[in-house]
């Protein structure tokens, strides 16, 4: 597994950005999808969910490096193995303190590095709308972008010298706002604002086109008895 002391890099010379990408441990994340795609199949998705954001993150030009802060040893392992550097979840106080944890881990290897705050749950994200979204937000200290039904975000940036002040969970979007974030109102970035929660939330990110990992656990559960 890739450590703290690692890091994998694009050399692109237009790669600059550092994303954090923060995941539960997998016998914990994605709760409410449990119910549409039975208990079993709720951390095989999750992973899922992650190895595609984070491999559609790494392919992304304007992305240098994505940082994942987990304590899950399996999912570190197999996100390190796409190219990530796993950071574990030290504050242990939930997300917006090991998003401002990993942003630190970024900025103790690169001080003036912008990053980004990116959401595990993205299956559909496509590079070229990834690199959208950064070159906006790159014109701001602080940017944000609400999730697909307008409440959450799934996205927040910082540039150098600018501090993350991450506030995910609920009604983030208004939060982000009132912190003085810019909103990125883009049109065709749906696949960076398509978080997956439930079960409807995974049929809309299907039918966008979600990464390989996704596809292989949802046609494996397709073919599961009884279904």
């Amino acid at each position: 597994m890739r450590t703290e002391g690692e890091i994998a890099t694009n050399t692109d010379p237009a790669a600059s950005w550092s994303l954090v990408v923060p995941l539960k441990p997998l016998a914990r994340a994605k709760s409410r999808l449990g119910r549409a795609a039975g208990e079993p199949a709720r951390p095989r998705l999750a992973l899922a969910f992650a190895q595609d954001t984070v491999a559609a993150a790494l392919s992304c030009a304007r992305v240098r490096d994505v940082v994942v802060v987990t304590d899950d040893a399996a999912a570190g392992a197999a996100l390190s193995a796409l190219g990530a550097r796993i950071v574990a979840d030290v504050p242990a106080a939930g997300l917006n303190a090991a998003l401002a944890y990993g942003a630190r881990s970024v900025r103790a290897l690169a001080p003036g590095a912008p990053v980004a705050a990116l959401n595990a749950d993205l299956p559909a994200l496509r590079p070229a709308e990834l690199a959208r979204v950064l070159d906006f937000a790159s014109a701001f200290p602080r940017a944000f972008l609400r999730d697909a039904a307008g409440i959450g975000t799934t996205f927040l940036s910082c540039g150098g010298g600018t501090e993350l002040r991450p506030a995910f969970g609920g009604r983030s979007a208004a939060r982000h706002l009132a912190s003085g974030a810019v909103e990125i109102a883009l049109p065709g970035v749906d696949s960076v604002r398509r978080d997956v929660d439930t079960g409807e939330d995974l049929t809309v990110a299907l039918a966008l086109g979600t990464g390989p990992h996704t596809g292989r656990v949802c046609s494996a559960l397709c073919r599961a008895p009884g279904r």
